[in-house]
């Protein structure tokens, strides 16, 4: 029989398990230090608001491309469970899970009668642009922004102009690495 579980009720050693999760983050495709496979995290969170590192490597980043997506709810089942390494610093939780060929992720869609979807989640803090440059009172400090990219200039003079989800100020990005992006908040 197969128990329908929240995040904190999975270990290790439980068996025949399901959860329903919401995607809250995704993080970008990385190498592993020692060069020899592809990862991707994923931070999922229960109806709880218990949160959870899920990973993929390299044939699943592929092949859940399409299927997982930011803020969308899956139920997911049979993730391999281990413990989470402290090397790194504090994990958000003991355990982190593994999405692999054998696990099982199903979509809630917004019509699915049977089943809701989550609601978006409240841990998130958003803040609109113009608030940006109060917040910016330590220059080290690092900010997520959630945005749209309206355009982006040549490879040679690499400038990319974005929008915030509030749909106004513009942010004039200069500088584009592969890591990060630095600009000026703009009032166009």
């Amino acid at each position: 029989m197969v128990l329908r579980l929240n995040i904190d009720q999975i270990e290790p050693a439980t068996r025949d398990w399901i959860c329903k999760v919401q995607i809250v983050e995704i993080g970008r495709p990385r190498e592993s230090l020692d060069k020899k496979c592809t990862f991707q995290n994923l931070i999922l969170e229960d109806e709880q608001e218990c949160q959870i590192r899920a990973v993929m490597y390299t044939d699943e980043i592929e092949q859940y491309a399409a299927t997982l997506k930011l803020f969308n709810t899956y139920l997911i089942s049979t993730a391999r469970v281990k413990v989470s390494p402290t090397s790194y610093g504090k994990p958000i939780h003991q355990f982190y899970w593994i999405l692999d060929k054998e696990t099982v992720i199903k979509q809630i869609k917004p019509s699915n009668e049977v089943e809701k979807p989550l609601p978006p989640p409240t841990k998130l803090t958003i803040t609109s642009f113009d608030r940006i440059p109060h917040l910016m009172v330590d220059s080290a400090a690092e900010i997520d922004v959630l945005v749209v990219v309206l355009r982006c200039g040549p490879k040679k003079t690499p400038v990319a102009v974005i929008i915030g989800v509030e749909k106004l100020p513009f942010v004039t990005i200069s500088k584009i690495s592969s890591s990060s992006l630095y600009g000026r908040i703009s009032a166009k």
